[in-house]
């Protein structure tokens, strides 16, 4: 016998706020990274990679992906625009493979309580974004579309770059910035955040609204594939002479410091003022239920 399924469904302004809140901390937490210095070890680079646990578990607690477009274009506006400079058409492949990524995560998880379902697809969203961006990256030089700094002589070594990038990111950023914060967050936060956005907290039951359940499908999978393509094709493009849209502000490079505290002020003040209209329309729905009640 089927079990009935009860249907995640949200109002447009909680999905807004969603998207917002997602947009303007993941905002904020990128212009962090930027402050953080990296390492660089011969041809790879050891660095922070993202806070991806603030995605990861806006997806996994609330709509997946209005959280993780979010996030993408969060990206966008504080890390590139604000900055004074923006890739164009390339930027097309990091929005698709990151936002893919989260959203995958946030559908692998069904129920917020448990911490091992949890773990598992806050790693797995890391390692999605980062097994598809190395691998573009390996496309771009197998093609011809960039050239290879690498060990002369050695063809397979852009395999081998790519490879010890992935386990960096994926080891490093994803278990200290991605799985460990996200298995203490959700758990905890679940139940507790989401009456603030005046919403229900997802059961286990409840499937969303775009139907497919909670859980991966071969839907899923295959759309995740064809947006990858799409993301390869993109940068291929870009990396070809096609980048279109591309630009870079005159002084953006030389100020860099300073848009970079300008762009964290504004996604600060965004997140704010969300959380102060989240916060003030609660009060006003509980008081309006207590008059209903008396």
């Amino acid at each position: 016998m089927s079990t009935l399924k009860t249907r995640y469904t949200l109002t447009q302004s909680q999905k807004m706020m969603i998207f917002v809140l997602s947009m303007s901390l993941y905002g904020l937490s990128n212009m962090f990274t930027e402050l953080i210095p990296s390492v660089q070890l011969g041809p790879v680079e050891l660095s922070v990679e993202y806070f991806a646990f603030i995605p990861l578990t806006l997806c996994m607690l609330f709509h997946p992906l209005y959280a993780a477009v979010g996030a993408a274009v969060g990206e966008i506006i504080f890390g590139e625009l604000m900055l004074g400079q923006f890739g164009g058409l390339g930027e097309l492949e990091k929005f698709i493979t990151f936002s893919m990524a989260m959203y995958i995560a946030g559908r692998m998880v069904s129920d917020p309580k448990n911490r091992r379902q949890v773990g598992i697809a806050a790693i797995s969203g890391v390692a999605i974004h980062q097994f598809c961006s190395s691998v573009i990256d390996i496309v771009k030089v197998w093609v011809g579309v960039e050239e290879l700094e690498a060990v002369k002589g050695l063809a397979e070594s852009i395999v081998i770059i790519e490879g010890v990038g992935f386990l960096n990111d994926v080891l490093f950023s994803g278990i200290l910035f991605a799985l460990l914060p996200t298995m203490y967050l959700v758990p905890r936060l679940y139940g507790k955040i989401e009456p603030l956005l005046g919403m229900k907290p997802r059961e286990r039951n409840m499937q969303y609204a775009s139907g497919g359940g909670n859980r991966l499908s071969p839907k899923l999978a295959g759309g995740g594939l064809v947006l990858a393509l799409v993301a390869l094709g993109a940068e291929l493009l870009s990396e070809s002479g096609w980048s279109i849209g591309e630009f870079e502000l005159p002084g953006a490079e030389s100020n860099e410091s300073l848009l970079i505290w300008i762009s964290m002020l504004a996604a600060a003040l965004i997140a704010a003022l969300a959380i102060i209209f989240t916060l003030r329309r609660a009060s006003r729905r509980r008081q309006e239920a207590g008059q209903l009640d008396g």
